[in-house]
């Protein structure tokens, strides 16, 4: 079965969705300890968050890139996450209105971007992952509201990392990501092109 074009696809409950960040010790170690993000995180900076494992891991290379030693697992509210998606504009205008995108970058305290979803070996494949920038109030929410655990998962990465290197089949290791159903308007206003329906809106 082929995977639509741009679809979210995480570990999720009814009541929450995993994303996952990757850091310096230094930061990971006390938000893991408060299991909340507490200094030296800065509030002011963008910090982007991400559904997809396999992502994470072509993006901080099995935590072995400098910055991104230890990998979080961030488990958030789907109300959180689905609020951040609907104040969201794209990183890029995708075709928009050139004036109508830049005002509505200006306002939005989100950015949504589609790139290339990635293999184990870090191959691009043909569909596409999303990836959620939050500032701002976005960011004050993140940290206060939505985040309901943090969890350490530098361990699995490397093990994973590893047993990619040995030429070993990772399946059996790798989080369980499903499609995440979203309301019809958040797919639209986002991009996605999947066709799942939210839970709240089956019959």
């Amino acid at each position: 079965m082929s995977v639509p074009h741009r679809q979210i696809r995480a570990v999720h409950t009814g009541a929450s969705i995993t994303v996952y960040q990757a850091y310096d010790p230094a930061i990971a170690g006390p938000a893991v300890a408060a299991q909340r993000f507490v200094p030296p995180f800065r509030r002011e900076r963008m910090t982007w968050i991400k559904p997809s494992f396999l992502w994470m891991m072509y993006r901080c290379g099995y935590a072995t890139k400098p910055g991104q030693t230890r990998v979080l697992a961030v488990e958030i509210t789907r109300d959180g996450f689905e609020w951040a998606l609907g104040h969201a504009c794209p990183s890029h205008p995708d075709g928009a209105d050139p004036a109508e995108w830049r005002r509505r970058l200006r306002e939005s305290p989100v950015r949504v971007q589609w790139d290339p979803e990635r293999d184990p070996h870090h191959n691009p494949l043909p569909h596409r992952s999303i990836q959620v920038g939050l500032s701002g109030e976005a960011v004050t929410r993140y940290l206060d509201r939505w985040t309901v655990s943090i969890t350490d998962v530098t361990g699995l990465a490397r093990e994973i990392g590893q047993a990619v290197r040995a030429g070993r089949d990772v399946t059996p290791m790798l989080p369980d990501e499903r499609p995440y159903p979203l309301p019809e308007p958040l797919a639209r206003s986002v991009g996605a092109t999947d066709t799942a329906i939210s839970d709240a809106l089956r019959p």
